[in-house]
């Protein structure tokens, strides 16, 4: 199935209004391990990062693409440790989704893996893309 920009659109708007949503700025975590098998599973592995999106995290979407606003840095990381996942979650800590980790090709690439306590994590770029299939 093809599926239009008009649908891509309104995709990442859905996506972005549940990240949104909840009371206040949603929020992404970066965590050891392998996710959970459902993002309705509680989380595994040890919280490494919280970052906090703007108070409207995406801007508005163009042909299935919408970039991030500013996502706040993490000036002190919870834990020591090596990144495997993230999950996205709202003010009131709803998974909105989760992904895999990596320094290429992942759902969320990072310069690096290792996490120092204390240390910073910052994200500079992020969009979500709808695919437009084929």
């Amino acid at each position: 199935m093809k599926i239009s920009d008009i649908a891509r659109n309104a995709f990442d708007a859905a996506l972005t209004a549940l990240i949104d949503g909840g009371g206040g700025a949603g929020k992404i975590q970066i965590y050891t391990g392998s996710p959970p098998a459902n993002t309705t599973d509680g989380a595994s592995g040890t919280l490494l990062s919280t970052m906090t999106f703007s108070a409207t995290s995406f801007g508005t979407p163009a042909t299935g693409v919408t970039t991030a606003n500013t996502i706040t840095s993490d000036a002190s990381v919870a834990a020591t440790g090596t990144a495997g996942y993230y999950r996205i979650k709202d003010h009131a800590n709803v998974c909105i989704g989760q992904g895999l980790v990596g320094l290429s090709g992942a759902d969320l690439n990072l310069d690096s893996l290792s996490f120092i306590l204390a240390g910073t994590c910052a994200i500079t770029s992020a969009t979500i893309t709808m695919p437009a299939g084929s």
